[in-house]
């Protein structure tokens, strides 16, 4: 039964509402701004277009597409790798420097050799069930007691560091790599995707070998490069019956946008030196509203944003843009049908709805329906988002607004959870659990909290 909610619970409820806007900030888009080295970012345009390139080469290496992640890292230097499962993080820096969609479907396809040979498993078990956030920070932790031989350096690694603890962690064996290579090239053949890319890109990085190693790329570094491995991939590329395949127009488009919109959030001010203003295309006005929205130029991003829609009314993703931009200029109730028609074209957009979410919590006014709206949505995003902590902070919030604290501890706790805040995740589901009801969904999430809690303590 839902409790009557006292004065002072529902000013706790506003509370946590004001916290979970502040959080989820940074989530809904790329993040923009500022912020520190080797972050993570999401983006629903470009996490889309990279599983749609990615997926068929998951099916021909015999993976579950649902079961392989593609995170986005947010750091200029070009590199992916693989870590804590089949889980692919790509850097920002290498996707704003590819040159094709291929490029990229390639570098994809050889990461996907290192999950499919069994490389770089270390550390699995300690990223297991956090978000990637805290996924990442492992990583780097991880590396940083590979190269000090200290167990504890994670928490005192430095940004100046994080590139060498990479570099030791992540670095692969050559036979390694030119495993991957030659799995990437069986993949692409299944999946009848012109192996080329991985060629372009790599013959890119082969002059880097002879550089000292403080002037190569993060790639090179962490995948080591030989003429012997070119060469192998070069006749693998020769024998292809797809390598004169061209890339479809709708490709091209697609990888032209996600720089557009890459530069556009991470670099707003290099936009005018890249894109010539005479250059009237969709990608070049793209990439000019969203730098004028990081550059808080409101009435010249919301007219971009509305140029853009009225060439395309049906664009999801330029429905989300202004949506975003209209939650953070301040007009939040103007947002709400914005996401909804993004969500009605894209359902299975699991970040979409989570930012639906975070905007009905923000204007509900407590109003008990739109509240338990709120909360459906976030609870279907969780299906497919279960390592996303601003989710379970948002359950939190519209739990507390409602009056109901044991159930909004237990989404805190959950949220702890995620972000490796241990003895905090114990704490709150303790207290959850003292006022839950038996035998309740919920009491027994409580109890598997505890019980994860307890694999963690015994971890370390």
């Amino acid at each position: 039964m839902m409790r009557r909610s006292s004065p002072l619970k529902k000013l706790l409820g506003r509370m946590l509402c004001l916290l979970a806007v502040l959080w989820g900030a940074a989530f809904p888009a790329l993040a923009a701004g500022g912020g520190p080295p080797m972050t993570i970012i999401r983006d629903t345009e470009i996490e889309t277009t990279l599983k749609e390139w990615a997926d068929p080469v998951i099916r021909a290496a015999g993976l579950d597409p649902a079961n392989v992640h593609i995170i986005l890292v947010r750091d200029p230097a070009v590199n992916a790798f693989v870590a804590g499962g089949p889980n692919i993080f790509v850097y920002t820096g290498l996707l704003e420097k590819s040159l094709s969609a291929d490029e990229v479907v390639g570098v994809l396809a050889h990461e996907l050799g290192h999950i499919a040979g069994g490389h770089l498993i270390r550390g699995r078990a300690a990223m297991e069930r956090a978000s990637y956030e805290s996924m990442l920070g492992t990583i780097l932790g991880i590396g940083a007691a590979v190269l000090t031989g200290q167990g504890q350096a994670g928490a005192a690694i430095s940004a100046g560091s994080q590139s060498m603890a990479l570099r030791n962690f992540l670095s692969h064996s050559r036979v390694q790599e030119s495993s991957a290579d030659q799995a990437a090239l069986s993949f692409m053949q299944r999946a009848q995707i012109n192996p080329t890319g991985l060629l372009d890109f790599l013959g890119r990085l082969e002059s880097e070998e002879l550089l000292p190693t403080e002037a190569q790329s993060e790639y090179i570094r962490t995948h080591p490069l030989t003429r012997n491995r070119v060469d192998a991939l070069r006749q693998g590329v020769q024998s292809s019956a797809w390598k004169d395949k061209s890339d479809p127009d709708s490709r091209r488009q697609a990888h032209a946008r996600m720089k557009a919109k890459l530069i556009g959030f991470i670099s707003p001010e290099q936009v005018a030196w890249t894109y010539d203003d005479r250059d009237r295309s969709i990608v070049a006005r793209y990439a000019r509203t969203i730098a004028d929205w990081q550059m808080n130029h409101v009435d010249a991003a919301l007219r971009g944003a509305d140029d853009l829609l009225s060439a395309e009314p049906d664009n999801p993703y330029f429905l989300e843009v202004k949506a975003q931009m209209l939650t953070e200029f301040g007009r939040v109730r103007q947002a709400v049908p914005l996401y909804r028609r993004a969500l009605e074209l894209l359902p299975d957009a699991d970040l979409i709805r989570v930012d639906l979410a975070r905007v009905m919590i923000e204007t509900s006014g407590d109003d008990p329906k739109i509240l338990a709206q709120a909360i459906a949505h976030l609870e279907r995003a969780a299906r497919g988002e279960d390592r996303s902590p601003l989710i379970q902070r948002l359950l939190a919030t519209a739990w507390g607004k409602q009056g109901n604290e044991p159930v909004a501890r237990l989404y805190l706790a959950e949220e702890a959870l995620l972000q490796r805040r241990i003895s905090d995740a114990r704490k709150l589901a303790e207290q959850a659990l003292a006022d839950l009801p038996e035998n309740s969904r919920e009491r027994i999430r409580a109890r598997d909290i505890l019980n994860a809690v307890e694999r963690a303590e015994a971890a370390k």
